[in-house]
């Protein structure tokens, strides 16, 4: 089994409550991979400029991501500079500067054509489908992620590649924007006539809700004492989720509640520390007795 992960290698400025960084790593391949390496290898496709050197490769250095597909080319990586106030729920973009990333044109090396799973981070709608039409074979499995920047201003390039996917992945906002239903039961059938069959809607603080043709499962967020920076949360929970699935190789509904409530282990993680500080240190040991204190919370024995 293979997984293939297309989005985007960043650095990112940050600003919450508690505290600043600079130039801290970022992006959804950045965050996506190291979640999903944890349980399967991870093979990237981003773009970076002549600024990403050897401090930055090196987080990805001993794990098993493949950077084939990883671009180096003149000019300046991807920045984005935000800030949250005390509700980390949402962020505030200071300044957003593509340089490379304007000019990114995903071209898959070919071993990566027959990759199992695929990942579209959320980039140019256009652009996630033309990398589902450089695929060789069908994936088992395509997720999506979006946002609200390209369900306002490039809708026909989305439905066009939801038509595609297996999987959306977006938060509340995003999907009650796309079907226009405030009601996710509603949104959920909405989803199933765009293509995906699957939805998963990452709720921040409050959790994750799955709808799938065989019913809905929800699960809360995982408790923590320390947050402090929420960048980065989603495309980890995307990392966990579909790492998990491609390990498992399993495709039932049993198997997609697990990976939910593994996306939620792995993002609450991320949290923990700014941004790929706490995914680079957590250990196997660490994953595994989270996802045990995450199950054993949400158990009810003998209702």
């Amino acid at each position: 089994m293979s997984l293939l992960a297309v989005g985007s290698v960043a650095f990112d400025d940050l600003e919450t409550p508690f505290g600043k960084r600079e130039r801290a790593l970022g992006g959804s391949a950045t965050y996506f991979s190291l979640s999903a390496s944890r349980f399967h290898p991870v093979r990237v496709v981003a773009v970076v400029g002549d600024d990403f050197g050897p401090d930055q490769m090196r987080v990805f250095d001993q794990r098993p991501i493949d950077l084939e597909g990883l671009s180096h080319v003149p000019g300046l990586s991807f920045h984005w500079k935000g800030a949250y106030g005390y509700d980390l729920n949402e962020a505030k973009t200071l300044a957003t500067d593509l340089n490379v990333f304007a000019d990114f044109k995903p071209d898959l090396p070919p071993a990566y054509r027959h990759s199992d799973y695929l990942f579209l981070g959320n980039i140019d709608p256009v652009l996630q489908l033309d990398v589902v039409r450089q695929m060789t074979t069908r994936p088992k499995w395509i997720a999506l992620d979006t946002m609200n920047y390209w369900i306002r201003g490039a809708r026909p390039a989305l439905e066009a590649v939801l038509r595609e996917v297996d999987i959306l992945l977006v938060n509340d906002a995003e999907v009650r924007e796309l079907t226009q239903e405030h009601n996710l039961i509603k949104a959920y059938r909405r989803i199933q006539q765009l293509g995906p069959r699957i939805l998963v809607v990452k709720r921040g603080e409050y959790g994750v809700a799955l709808f799938t043709p065989e019913g809905i499962f929800a699960a809360p967020a995982y408790p923590l004492e320390d947050v402090f920076d929420p960048t980065g949360a989603g495309d980890t929970f995307a990392g966990g989720f579909l790492g998990y699935l491609a390990w498992i190789e399993r495709s039932d509904a049993t198997a997609l509640k697990h990976a939910a409530l593994m996306g939620s282990v792995m993002a609450s993680f991320t949290v923990e520390r700014f941004s790929t500080e706490r995914l680079e240190s957590v250990s196997q040991d660490e994953v595994r007795n989270r996802l045990s204190l995450f199950s054993d919370m949400i158990r009810v024995e003998d209702l």
